[in-house]
């Protein structure tokens, strides 16, 4: 993983139902469209720090979703969509390139899809749609044990299962670069320290999941813009699957691996990353 660059500090914006933490970092070029960054789940914004410098001719946005980060956590029923298309709205943001990992994906995705006047392109990793199917047994298996370490109130247990994605079903984690394992291991902490609730007896309470977007693989046929899915080849199965499905769906789609990366092709290869969303930049 390379170093990332110096983290700026994070704005807050204060809507009737949320407060919204992001990064926003101004462009040279007036006339480009914005870039926005979708982080993961259990992570945070700071799993860009190799972006930030990387696309200096246009604005860069970098929100924290519901539930991490500096972001509030989820009070009601929500769909992680609305609150970028919230953010977008009150910035007076019109038309983006959107670009996510796992989680963030599926919301670039989802965004293009309930709202396609809003995207020019999008960049999914890890994913395709925010009904990725997983069959796997090895991915079925991280997702039981990650939900029984999450109601058995261990923070480290819950840590640990998300490690098995970040180094993939392919590798051990003491294969993976150490420097992206501690950051990984640094957001989920924090993403707990600042979220994670208990009740009164100590036992943690379920965070509201965002209601999901539905009928996605039905329309993905109708998307009109650039769409570049984006696999590590040492992610799991079920999530470079999900990406061919994506591109090979979409019209204007197409299907990237990158060699000897997992589940954080950006953190892992930022150099590849970049010049990937960089193509689909230049794909406008």
């Amino acid at each position: 993983m390379n170093a990332a660059m110096t983290h700026p500090a994070p704005i807050h914006l204060d809507l009737p139902d949320q407060r919204i933490s992001y990064l926003d970092l101004p462009g040279t070029d007036p006339d480009a469209l914005p870039l926005l960054l979708l982080h993961g789940g259990a992570v945070d914004s700071r799993m860009w720090g190799p972006q930030l410098g990387a696309f200096p001719e246009r604005r860069v946005l970098v929100p924290d979703a519901r539930g991490h980060g500096g972001s509030s956590d989820a009070e009601a029923p929500y769909r992680l969509v609305d609150d970028v298309v919230a953010l977008l709205d009150a910035l007076g943001i019109e038309t983006v390139v959107a670009a996510g990992i796992s989680m963030g994906g599926s919301t670039a995705g989802d965004l293009a899809l309930e709202h396609p006047e809003r995207v020019a392109g999008i960049l999914v990793g890890g994913t395709g749609t925010s009904e990725i199917e997983f069959t796997d047994p090895w991915a079925l298996q991280a997702f039981a044990d990650w939900r029984a370490a999450e109601s058995g109130g261990s923070a480290q247990a819950w840590i640990d299962v998300l490690q098995r994605f970040t180094a993939g079903p392919h590798r051990t984690l003491d294969q993976v670069d150490p420097a992206l394992r501690d950051l990984i291991q640094e957001m989920a902490r924090s993403t707990l320290d600042k979220h994670l609730r208990l009740d009164e007896n100590g036992v943690p309470v379920p965070p509201h999941p965002p209601t999901p977007v539905t009928g996605t693989w039905e329309r993905v046929g109708d998307l009109r813009i650039p769409v570049l899915a984006l696999g590590g080849a040492l992610d799991g199965d079920d999530h470079r699957r999900s990406g061919r499905r994506l591109a090979e769906t979409a019209p204007r789609g197409r299907y990237v691996e990158l060699d000897g990366v997992g589940h954080y092709p950006n953190l892992e290869d930022p150099a590849a990353f970049n010049a990937a969303v960089r193509e689909l930049l230049d794909a406008l």
